[in-house]
């Protein structure tokens, strides 16, 4: 598995996508900090690009790496070698580079002007965004064998989760809104890993008291031990069950 991890990883960098990514955060990251005198200002801007294009270039960038990759692993497989190892492997790679990418391109210029807990959580949040679609990416490419609509299936998972997912929120609270609808709210927030991530930077950046009495109950919550222990679950939940589904999708699949 660490041999094809590391061919992942070095096609992953002779292509030069890994460097383009790196340098896109830094860029963003420095403009965003410069660009307000309050460093938290400028954190709070960085987690509304993070949240929607962070996922969107992960699970691109996977799918197509995936399906790119398709005519090694079948050469692979020729060879007494374990589907799981195969696709593991694929993934350490893919995942691990991005992540590198993305830990390195924000994590400098976070550290040089927002070296707190905030910002190592900013970042923190990002790189388990991306273990997770990552996850979703690999899924929607082992359901789908055409390259097209894996591409398109990965794309309606990222549309989803960022943003027809609270819109829907918001119509049900629209629709229900004479009862007290603050727990079902809460319950809604763990079944989508973005908005856990959201939750999560707004209650550092001292959001919540905008949010009324759910951002009191989210601030309750999220801050007892419990509430911070299932968060951290879920979210490994959200890597661990998109990978296990595809890696038995693809021990039977017919490639």
């Amino acid at each position: 598995m660490l041999k094809i991890a590391r061919y992942a990883l070095y096609d992953i960098l002779r292509n030069r996508f890994v460097v383009a990514y790196g340098l896109f955060w830094v860029l963003v990251s420095m403009s965003f900090f410069n660009l307000e005198s309050d460093p938290v200002k400028g954190m709070a801007s960085l987690l509304n690009i993070l949240l929607m294009a962070l996922p969107l270039m992960s699970v691109v960038f996977a799918s197509i790496h995936l399906y790119n990759s398709y005519e090694f692993m079948e050469l692979v497989l020729a060879q007494p070698i374990r589907r799981s190892e195969v696709l593991l492997g694929q993934y350490s790679g893919v995942a691990g580079s991005l992540c590198a990418s993305f830990g390195i391109g924000m994590g400098v210029p976070v550290l040089l002007y927002e070296g707190s807990l905030r910002g190592f959580l900013l970042v923190g949040c990002g790189l388990v965004l991306t273990l997770v679609f990552v996850s979703l990416a690999f899924l929607a490419a082992v359901l789908m064998r055409d390259k097209a609509r894996g591409i398109g299936l990965a794309l309606l998972i990222w549309f989803f989760c960022t943003i027809l997912y609270d819109g829907l929120v918001l119509m049900g609270m629209f629709a229900f809104s004479d009862y007290p609808l603050e727990r079902v709210i809460l319950v809604l927030a763990f079944l989508n890993p973005v908005d856990l991530a959201r939750i999560a930077m707004l209650l550092q950046l001292d959001a919540a008291a905008l949010m009324g009495y759910t951002g009191a109950l989210f601030h309750h919550f999220f801050g007892s031990a419990l509430g911070i222990g299932l968060a951290v679950l879920l979210m490994a939940v959200w890597v661990v069950w998109p990978l296990l589904w595809a890696l038995r999708i693809f021990q039977r699949k017919d490639l």
